[in-house]
């Protein structure tokens, strides 16, 4: 699959509009979506004990979406798999009071994965410069001095999130974005199916609603963040998501690819660890003669 159909190209002077959420990506139909999926989900926990045994480099896999694109089944699917281990899901609802008291980044940092670890992320501290530009009230709850604030603050953030991604890769943790784009009409479908299906309606909140009303704003302000924080190290992966199959299959090939070019194999052994290993095997060995005597 050619992965480069997906990424958001600043260079190009993309807009978000030149991604098809009803795009069918490199497959023919549902069964070939699956078939890739199960495969891959497979291989990602594979290349997921690579990444665990090697400990040098860890991935943080960030989902960004609108309300209904499925990002909570997206994740289940794609990462039944792994080794729970090796895992650590963090859920960046509305921060809690003493969250709100320190800088906007804080508690992403503080749920980094380690190196050998994969961390996910649903939603994340993109959420600071999305949604509090929609609703500035979530902004003021911060309580920010004046030098943080300021025509100039949304400017200030991309800079900072630049920065924070550049800091991560080079302490070996590497980091993959994902945007499920849904388009509106497909929103309407999924929100209703929510409210209908008794399994489903548990998720329902008002402010989806609400949000909708939004929509044309917050495809802007999206717009403008993949602008300002889609780079080379860490460029934004736009998923057409009107068919979720389709959105499964993409996201999963994309992180096997990823963890792929991080280890290949297993570690080698050092001259010490064969001698350590030599001598265990013989004392394990012996033990076995001197049992059956």
């Amino acid at each position: 699959m050619n992965h480069n159909q997906f990424i958001y190209k600043v260079d190009k002077k993309m807009r978000l509009a030149d991604f098809d959420p009803n795009s069918m990506a490199d497959f023919g139909d549902e069964q070939q979506a699956q078939v890739s999926l199960e495969k891959n989900a497979a291989d990602i926990a594979d290349y997921q004990d690579m990444l665990m045994a090697h400990e040098t480099n860890g991935l943080l896999i960030i989902f960004q979406a609108m309300d209904g694109a499925g990002k909570d089944a997206t994740i289940k699917n794609v990462m039944s798999n792994l080794d729970p281990q090796g895992c650590e899901m963090k859920m960046f609802k509305a921060p809690s009071e003493k969250e709100v008291k320190h800088d906007y980044l804080w508690r992403a940092a503080q749920s980094v994965p380690a190196r050998g670890q994969i961390g996910i992320f649903n939603r994340s501290y993109y959420e600071h410069v999305i949604v509090e530009r929609i609703h500035p009230e979530k902004l003021a709850r911060q309580n920010l001095p004046d030098s943080a604030t300021g025509k100039d603050i949304w400017k200030k953030r991309f800079r900072h999130i630049n920065n924070f991604e550049e800091y991560l890769l080079d302490n070996g943790i590497h980091v993959l974005k994902f945007f499920l784009n849904l388009s509106k009409e497909e929103q309407r479908e999924k929100l209703l199916e929510r409210m209908k299906r008794p399994e489903k309606k548990w998720k329902f909140a008002l402010e989806d609603l609400e949000d909708r009303q939004h929509w044309d704003k917050y495809m802007k302000v999206y717009e403008e963040a993949f602008n300002q924080t889609s780079t080379k190290t860490a460029p934004w992966y736009i998923i057409p998501d009107n068919h979720r199959w389709v959105a499964r299959a993409c996201v999963a090939s994309i992180i096997l690819e990823k963890l792929k070019s991080l280890h290949s194999k297993y570690p080698d052994t050092n001259e010490k660890q064969k001698k350590e290993m030599a001598k265990a095997q013989s004392q394990l060995e012996k033990e076995s003669v001197s049992d059956t005597k």
